[in-house]
């Protein structure tokens, strides 16, 4: 069929247009074989253009379309649908990156731009006039999603898919569910307290019959792909048969012999490798510590409910997308420093924080009343480029809720806020007033003058070049040192692995943009909320996971999905199974089938992302991609070279 294709070229607002000649790009290309219509317009994805485009495709019938814009990673989904609403196949739509692979990168050389984006433009018709009508693939969808991550983004969305009337597997790692907010007292704005946030959320999970909850549970072993997730999850027991009376639990408790830092107080305190949950964890049920015990038996010989001799659950789930919630790990400072484990009264904020929780009517520290509080902000956050360069956004607002929380509980207390700008925006603003208003001390240093920190005969010293009195030395004697430490990713992210999420510079999982996809994935069927995204507050992660669920709820809930149809495919012909292809795949979508005659290579379509790895590892040429051919590849280096 001979092609009559649509050109539409973008200032896009002058990002464009104001370092590319985009009239000189129009009229160039006018004449190139299958142009039928070309058009200038100032932005290519407004509504306006966007109808003009549907009108010129059904009152010309065109049967391919070219649009010189802003990056596909930010409108190839909108071109696409223009192109169904007008009744052509989505895949005759071809989309040319003029503004960051041109404009922005030449702006410097409106000519040579000009001329690049000319060519760029040539090549993309080139690939429209190979272009073929493709079907995308179809599989059925199973109604279930697993949400892997018990915090508070985990049974937000697990609570939000239940009431959708989707079946949710609720998989938690750890023995109690609650994530970080449980260890947390009031918080700000709304003075609940973290108990009290977790505990309304888990009497909503477990009144929901659709939901399953896993503690104590770890996703091992994942296959499949969208709609079709089946995966391995070890349950590891509690060595509990019932419950033990309250009197028997405490002796049981008391006559364990381990004693092990207790990572719920951030190493503050002790417990025994049996323990009871505290108040703001769920469920309200005692475990067992397997990794610490010794299996001496005493527990076992006072209450009759334990038993150690329970073995690991391994269990099949199918479900048709998995909703990722894994949180994040406080950053914990390097050896030494601002004094970290060197001098005995530096500790980070997360342990001052449950360090307050635990005070009553005096804050002390090695048997010494506080008096004055150094908080040292920006620790593991804002580092040099070997470091987390990134903000982590909430620990201004942290520090300074807990240093307020501390005058009202303890009114003597002075509290020294060394800071490099304090970040509380939004209402938050009214708490740093409220610090101010109590008399907090603000000292601000930066990248060159950054606090220093020593302890010298029994003494605690922390100065800085304060900015705000002209590069004072100012010096402070702490009786408490706080860093405000920052997010990290989690420590063990193999999770992650498995799924094979891509991860940003930051270590973090990546969202597609934060814009248009914020909550979803490269890996289909697969999304991500709450902090092991980046650093959030609570808000904003119960806001990610609200999102993630009604994404992950449009995969299952159709009953028939959709996928991408360029993909690779295998010419039998050709291929002779030399496994290359499956070391090149980054998504495991390639495997060995005997179903011909020989061994040859399968490609399992609703996992392959088309990113054509394992084309150019093939000895024998036997991988083509779809939409993607050699073919189509060469005709656009011909328009490229030929300039």
């Amino acid at each position: 069929m001979k092609k009559k294709i649509g050109v539409y070229i973008c200032h896009c607002g002058g990002n464009i247009s104001d370092y590319v000649d985009v009239e000189k790009v129009k009229k160039s290309i006018e004449d190139e074989g299958g142009v039928y219509l070309a058009k200038t317009t100032m932005f290519a994805c407004s509504d306006s253009n966007q109808k003009d485009m549907v009108d010129d495709i059904k009152g010309n019938e065109l049967n391919g379309i070219v649009v010189a814009s802003c990056s596909p990673k930010l409108h190839l989904t909108t071109f696409r649908n223009v192109s169904e609403r007008a009744d052509l196949n989505k895949y005759n739509y071809v989309h040319a990156n003029i503004r960051e692979q041109d404009s922005w990168a030449h702006s410097d050389d409106k000519n040579g731009a000009t001329e690049k984006a000319i060519l760029l433009v040539k090549a993309a018709i080139a690939k429209a006039r190979l272009a073929e009508p493709l079907i995308p693939n179809k599989i059925q969808a199973q109604k279930a999603v697993a949400v892997i991550g018990g915090g508070i983004a985990g049974m937000k969305a697990a609570i939000a898919l239940s009431d959708k009337d989707c079946p949710v597997y609720l998989i938690e790692k750890a023995p109690f569910v609650g994530g970080r907010v449980a260890q947390w007292g009031n918080m700000f704005t709304s003075n609940q307290t973290g108990e009290e946030l977790i505990t309304k959320l888990y009497h909503e999970l477990i009144k929901r019959k659709n939901i399953t909850l896993f503690t104590g549970a770890e996703v091992t072993h994942n296959a499949g792909s969208i709609g079709d997730f089946r995966l391995k999850v070890s349950v590891q027991p509690r060595y509990f048969t019932g419950t033990c009376e309250e009197k028997q639990l405490q002796q049981a408790i008391d006559a364990c012999p381990v004693e092990v830092l207790d990572e719920f107080n951030f190493n503050l305190t002790k417990r025994k490798a049996i323990y009871r949950n505290a108040a703001s964890e769920y469920p309200q049920t005692a475990t067992i510590d397997m990794e610490n015990c010794t299996r001496c038996g005493k527990c076992e010989a006072i209450c009759d409910k334990i038993d150690l001799s329970q073995k690991e659950e391994i269990l099949d789930l199918h479900v048709g997308s998995v909703l990722m919630a894994t949180g994040f790990d406080p950053y914990t400072p390097a050896e030494g420093e601002y004094g970290y484990n060197e001098v005995d009264n530096v500790l980070t904020l997360p342990q001052f924080v449950r360090m307050l929780e635990l005070s009553d009517k005096k804050l002390i520290r090695n048997g010494k009343e506080i008096k004055n509080i150094a908080y040292i902000y920006c620790v593991g956050s804002r580092q040099e480029e070997d470091g987390n360069t990134y903000c982590s956004r909430y620990c201004c607002t942290s520090a300074i809720h807990t240093s307020v929380e501390v005058k009202k509980k303890f009114p003597g207390v002075y509290n020294y806020h060394f800071n490099r700008g304090i970040r509380t925006y939004g209402k938050q603003e009214l708490l740093y007033a409220e610090s101010l208003q109590l008399g907090d001390i603000y000292l601000q240093g930066d990248e060159e003058s950054l606090p220093e920190v020593s302890g010298e005969s029994g003494k605690t010293m922390v100065k800085v070049k304060d900015i705000l009195s002209a590069g004072r030395l100012i010096e402070v004697e702490a009786d408490l040192v706080v860093l405000v430490t920052g997010m990290v990713p989690r420590a063990d992210n193999s999770v992650g692995s498995m799924f094979k999420l891509p991860k940003g510079r930051d270590k973090f999982f990546n969202e597609i943009h934060m814009k248009l996809r914020p909550v979803e994935t490269f890996i289909d069927g697969v999304t991500i909320a709450g902090a092991c995204q980046g650093p959030k507050n609570i808000m904003e992660s119960v806001n990610s996971a609200l999102a993630a669920a009604t994404k992950s709820y449009s995969y299952v809930s159709k009953g028939e999905l959709e996928t991408e149809p360029i993909v690779a495919e295998v010419d039998a012909e050709l291929c002779s199974w030399c496994d290359a292809c499956t070391a090149a795949c980054p998504f495991d979508a390639i495997s060995m089938t005997n179903e011909s005659s020989k061994a040859i290579a399968l490609i399992n379509n609703s996992v392959c992302k088309g990113c054509g790895m394992c084309l150019p590892v093939c000895p024998t040429d036997a991988l083509n991609l779809i939409a993607y051919s050699n073919n189509e590849i060469e005709s656009m280096i011909d328009a490229l070279a030929a300039g």
